[in-house]
């Protein structure tokens, strides 16, 4: 490790805000940790007088770190930038949500682009569990979903971010009535239809009141319920922008694979194909389906030769994905996951398993994700 002196990195500390990094003393011991506030001068005065440093790594953006990191890091700084950009969200009335929204996407869009298939990975293994954060997560699996889509289509970058930021805000008014009616078992009331009615202007709203001036995103916040046939809410219109259109096939396409307290969630094949037969000359459709495909990375799979196994990869085919097997061919469960292409003789995925089937220990998981 490098370090710095911390009189060097003063311009990064804002008395009173949490610390963008670990300070530690000449004997490079911790002193204060990340997140810490020093709330005075005098504080910072005392610190930097007596030497204090800071390693040169916790200096990297958390973009920088997401190009950098080695590969085998990828599903922790996941982990920290899904924390990251739900906190965000569920702070979208603050003053610095805007800024807030900005730093926590740019990692976001660099890890999507470095393994789309850990990305397709966040939306199959993580599903929405009926609870209070269901509505941040629905947004972030749109997000993924969008932006996996959007770079399908060959989309320029500067499109792409764009399209997952109409998909990670377009419901940004309704993130906790999503988790209410997921978790109720009777139809909305009056107030909540009223209130599915309007989100789509609300969230609007509060994104020009966080200083949103992008018209391409906020029109596409205001049209993704709108349809192609006229059909569709607020307005019924009919010249549906390109961002709405993808920004409402994710959100259709990921609430599939979302469970509700009314209904399990659906395997991988089986939503897939709904969203197919809906619309299957669709370029964006199609984009979608081939994407994910068949068995995408994080569903459950039984092999031919009997073992059950989580996707982690995709392969040659849509029908021969790497897998990692969590029992053997007993189906007993094994202490530790191994790899398997299923494009091996004996080794074809048979059938998907129920999304909610047992999973084996995530740290074990994710060490065949990495492979």
């Amino acid at each position: 490790m490098q370090f710095a002196a911390l009189s060097a990195v003063r311009s990064r500390i804002r008395l009173g805000e949490p610390l963008p990094f670990n300070v530690r003393d000449v004997d490079r011991a911790l002193l204060l940790a990340r997140g810490h506030r020093v709330e005075s001068q005098a504080q910072l005065d005392a610190l930097m007088n007596r030497g204090a440093l800071v390693d040169l790594s916790e200096l990297l953006t958390a973009r920088e770190r997401a190009v950098r990191a080695p590969r085998e890091q990828l599903p922790q700084i996941w982990g920290d930038t899904v924390a990251q950009l739900g906190r965000t969200l569920a702070d979208a009335k603050t003053e610095t949500f805007r800024a807030a929204l900005e730093d926590a996407v740019a990692p976001a869009l660099t890890l999507v682009e470095r393994d789309p298939d850990l990305a397709i990975f966040q939306v199959l293994s993580h599903g929405a569990g009926v609870d209070a954060a269901y509505g941040v997560r629905r947004s972030l699996h749109s997000a993924i979903t969008a932006c996996l889509v959007a770079q399908r289509l060959a989309w320029q970058a500067s499109e792409v971010e764009r399209a997952f930021k109409v998909a990670l805000t377009m419901n940004l008014s309704m993130l906790a009535l999503q988790g209410e009616l997921a978790r109720q078992n009777t139809p909305p009331t009056p107030a909540q239809r009223h209130a599915l009615q309007s989100h789509p202007m609300r969230s609007v709203q509060m994104l020009q009141r966080a200083g949103v001036a992008d018209n391409d995103w906020l029109a596409a916040v205001l049209q993704h319920h709108e349809l192609e046939d006229g059909s569709g809410y607020p307005s019924g219109r009919t010249d549906v922008c390109e961002l709405a259109s993808l920004a409402r096939r994710a959100d259709v396409y990921t609430a599939k694979l979302s469970a509700r307290s009314t209904r399990d969630a659906m395997a991988a094949d089986v939503a897939g194909r709904a969203i197919f037969m809906q619309d299957p000359s669709h370029p964006m459709t199609q984009a979608l389906v081939k994407e994910f495909g068949i068995y995408p990375p994080g569903c459950l799979v039984r092999l031919g030769s009997g073992e059950a196994a989580v996707v982690v990869q995709r392969g040659p085919t849509v029908t021969t994905p790497v897998v990692a097997c969590f029992t053997d061919a007993g189906d007993r469960p094994i202490s530790q996951p191994y790899r398997v292409a299923t494009s091996e003789p004996g080794r074809a995925v048979v059938s998907l398993l129920q999304p909610g089937t047992a999973r084996p220990r995530e740290r074990d998981l994710l060490a065949a994700l990495m492979g």
